[in-house]
């Protein structure tokens, strides 16, 4: 037929890829449209399961006696649970079930369909925080900003409100084995010569750090004096006294020791006393004083003479 036209065959050609761009064009169009609708539906359905429903209208309240025709593990011992205890002395009349998985009606008449009540452990870590601080907010008002709800380190990660046997802080494990899960980094500081007796139960990690979020550098608690974490045990060098070491008012106790674990004895940055004094005090001033390679190893240490280190009623020099 394009033979019998030769001089409409130009013509005809431009007309076929024409044509033929056309269909490339719209197959593409439903091939991309194709692959948009299944990611809006795998969209919605993992923000279904992340995002469930969590009905709240009091009409809709069944009472806990009816979710524990179902769950009875979880209802067994309940009444020994701090959550149904807080209930009763507030005077709330709903099901403390409830109270954090929403109304069970609509879970109830859809034959437990999950997505009709809220599950935590099928919720993100940002709904269930959600849910936990709508009561926990006043106790933890920094958790959002703290580095564990930033990684998503959510409050069922560490607490479990039906399976925990702390009947107190609902924690998963006890101080310091839920934290070394993740804290591995830091484990390793107790298992050397001088460390905080912590492996031991006598400090708790909770004792210097709140686990919830504070306006310090890791999670430490936050005080007008942070030297405070150390002095509220560390009592002798609390103060305050009338001769202050500088050192101890602005670098704070983490200028001269490791808190977790240290190699040297008293939890000290180095080994040589000398050596950690010659950091701010070198070279020494007074050389009548300290002479004969002053502020070497080859002299006595330091805190020898200058005995009152954290600060002194009686001299400038914190001499004895």
């Amino acid at each position: 037929m394009l033979g019998a036209v030769p001089g409409k065959l130009p013509g005809l050609r431009a007309c076929l890829i024409l044509m033929l761009g056309a269909s490339v064009l719209c197959v593409t169009a439903l091939a991309a449209s194709s692959t948009k609708a299944a990611s809006s539906t795998k969209a919605l359905s993992a923000k279904a399961v992340s995002s469930q429903t969590r009905d709240t209208n009091p009409a809709d309240f069944v009472g806990s006696e009816i979710c524990a025709t179902c769950h009875q593990a979880e209802a067994k011992g309940f009444a020994n649970n701090p959550h149904s205890k807080l209930a009763l002395e507030h005077g709330k009349s709903e099901a403390t079930c409830e109270s954090c998985h929403g109304a069970g009606k609509p879970h109830v008449e859809g034959a437990g369909d999950i997505t009709k009540i809220f599950s935590p452990a099928k919720a993100s870590a940002k709904d269930v925080d959600a849910t936990c601080l709508s009561c926990h907010a006043g106790a933890h008002p920094n958790f959002e900003r703290s580095p564990h709800a930033k990684a998503n380190v959510g409050c069922t990660s560490c607490h479990s409100v039906h399976a925990s046997t702390d009947k107190v802080q609902l924690l998963k494990a006890s101080q310091p084995t839920l934290c070394f899960q993740c804290h591995t980094d830091v484990k390793p500081s107790f298992d050397m010569p001088f460390h905080h007796k912590v492996n031991e139960g006598l400090v708790q990690c909770s004792d210097c750090h709140d686990t919830h979020g504070t306006f310090g550098n890791n999670n430490l608690k936050s005080t007008a004096d942070q030297n405070a974490i150390c002095t509220k045990c560390h009592t002798e060098t609390r103060g305050p006294f009338v001769y202050e070491h500088a050192a101890v008012k602005a670098e704070g106790c983490l200028g001269c020791h490791t808190p977790h674990g240290s190699q040297n004895a008293r939890l000290l940055n180095m080994p040589q006393i000398n050596t950690l004094c010659n950091q701010c005090h070198s070279p020494v001033a007074s050389a009548t004083v300290h002479g004969m390679s002053a502020g070497s190893s080859e002299l006595t240490p330091c805190t020898s003479c200058h005995t009152f280190i954290h600060g002194s009623n009686i001299n400038p020099a914190f001499l004895r």
